[in-house]
């Protein structure tokens, strides 16, 4: 049966994590042909004018509940659809996700982050519904909203699998350091790779968090080994960056063996965190937060929480983002978003499949999409001379976690909308504002595959590629690894997809240039 086939796969493949095994559940198989991509003989949508059925989501984790938010009763009230929502954990999502898609865990959409091998992997899987009729039939209003080239962009196949959220172009992360640190220190906020090796020396040597042995000048997430920032100085800003006229992915970038000598080097020197291997996420901000890391990297996004923290722990610290670093031959490079930040898909254990398409659609109509991402005006926020600006705090109480309810965008509005969004707390718009306005523009690097279509060996390589590099890294940077293995690593990745990739992004950026 199909759908044994594509759970047979998604746990015996790389994409499969090591927590989950080669058994399966005994009802998969059921679930998945209960709800075939586009089926009517066995639809569960209801009778024009019926009672619509509850829907089940699962969104990316949140710090707020999504059940009890305000936007949640606005989402229902213009829908007609009440909705349970459910979230990934903010570690090792995809680890949670795999396991919840092998086990047709039944629900009716599903939102993950804008990786669109990790959805590709599941579409070519037979994981998910195939929208494409469904669209035709009830989504007029994300027609409209969504541009053909986004939907374009999710086709698998032919077939449209997913409704995705198409972002602006901006530098999301860098490297943020305490800047009382600096400033009682006497030290400058570095600009290159250089600097910024010295003034850990010096925070490590004057220890001015007073935290002895249990601080360390910087501490990163263990698996993101390839800190953003840093590996700009090394050319790296994406996972594929253009070189001589080419796409080369991060191991075959010859920066990627001068970026693990420089971070290897840090760690030996105590300069970064010993534990960062075994280090969370959460574990990273809370280092930061408590006095025991005086630079970390973190997205502008998560400023408001990280400033709160600090706040209520340590109220006289301060913090500044430092700037793309340069390294030896003066590069440099934050790397920028672009393509798709969200992406939503209906899986094919879905009961409800049709109306989870219809609820999609009534979300996008364009008033009802408005009043969900900003809310009502004059009361959430102002419209004057082409601006709309946030009233607080009723909109960041009201309207701050609304992108995490979008499935789909009014690509034409929201980036006007988006004016409101990013000013809903100064602090939030301070950062954003730094890395995308206030630092020169040859500071970011575009994602050169933010558009790409579904690349086949791409997509069923990539993730698994990713790991491996992460893996590699971890051990390098550690020293359980010499960088002198990197040759031998490229190798191994090579032989286990990357060359193929390699030659299917080439022959794909080849075509697009001559266009």
């Amino acid at each position: 049966m199909k759908s044994a086939k594509w759970l047979s796969l998604l746990l015996c493949t790389g994409l499969a994590l090591s927590a989950a095994g080669c058994g399966s559940s005994g009802n998969n198989d059921q679930q998945g042909a209960s709800s075939a991509p586009g089926s009517t003989t066995e639809s569960s949508a209801p009778e024009e004018g019926g009672a619509k059925p509850e829907l089940r989501m699962l969104n990316i984790w949140s710090k707020d509940d999504y059940n009890s938010y305000p936007v949640a009763k606005v989402i229902e009230e213009q829908t007609g659809y009440k909705v349970k929502y459910e979230m990934l954990p903010a570690d090792k999502a995809m680890d949670k996700l795999n396991l919840l898609i092998s086990s047709a865990e039944p629900y009716d959409v599903i939102t993950i982050g804008g990786d669109k091998a990790v959805y590709t992997d599941y579409a070519k899987m037979g994981a998910l519904v195939d929208l494409t009729p469904l669209l035709d039939q009830y989504g007029e209003h994300i027609k409209a909203a969504v541009s053909e080239e986004s939907l374009e962009a999710m086709k698998v196949d032919g077939k449209i699998y997913a409704i995705p959220n198409r972002s602006s172009e901006f530098a999301a992360m860098s490297l943020l350091i305490r800047q009382d640190w600096l400033d009682k220190l006497g030290l400058a906020v570095p600009t290159t790779t250089d600097e910024l090796t010295e003034v850990l020396k010096v925070f490590k040597e004057k220890d001015p968090g007073g935290t002895g042995d249990k601080g360390a000048p910087m501490t990163i997430d263990g698996s993101i080994p390839m800190i953003p920032n840093l590996t700009g100085s090394f050319g790296i800003s994406h996972g594929w960056d253009i070189l001589d006229d080419k796409l080369v992915s991060t191991p075959q970038n010859p920066g990627f063996k001068e970026y693990l000598t420089y971070v290897a080097d840090l760690y030996k020197q105590g300069l970064l965190d010993k534990e960062f291997a075994v280090n969370k996420d959460a574990t990273v901000k809370e280092k930061f937060t408590s006095g025991r890391a005086g630079v970390i990297p973190l997205g502008w996004y998560d400023i408001p929480m990280i400033a709160d923290a600090l706040a209520q722990n340590l109220p006289d610290a301060k913090y500044t983002y430092i700037p793309a670093l340069k390294g030896k031959d003066g590069k440099q490079g934050l790397g920028m978003g672009g393509g798709f930040d969200r992406i939503t898909f209906v899986p094919k254990a879905s009961k409800h499949p049709e109306d989870a398409v219809k609820w999609m659609n009534a979300k996008l109509e364009k008033e009802t999409f408005k009043l969900i991402s900003i809310g009502e005006e004059n009361k959430h926020y102002t419209f004057k001379d082409g601006v709309y600006s946030p009233i607080l705090p009723i909109f960041t109480d009201e309207r701050g976690l609304a992108v995490n309810y979008l499935t789909g965008v009014d690509e034409q509005n929201y980036p006007i909308y988006w004016q409101a969004r990013v000013q809903k707390d100064q602090r939030l718009f301070e950062a954003f504002n730094y890395l995308n306005n206030e630092l020169p523009a040859e500071a970011r690097v575009a994602e050169p595959l933010a558009m790409a279509p579904t690349l086949p060996e791409f997509s069923k390589n990539n993730a698994a590629l990713g790991q491996m590099v992460n893996d590699f890294a971890v051990k390098v940077i550690v020293g359980e690894e010499s960088v002198d293995a990197v040759e031998a690593f490229v190798g191994k990745y090579n032989a286990a997809g990357g060359e193929a990739s390699y030659k299917e992004v080439n022959d794909w950026y080849s075509a697009s240039a001559a266009k």
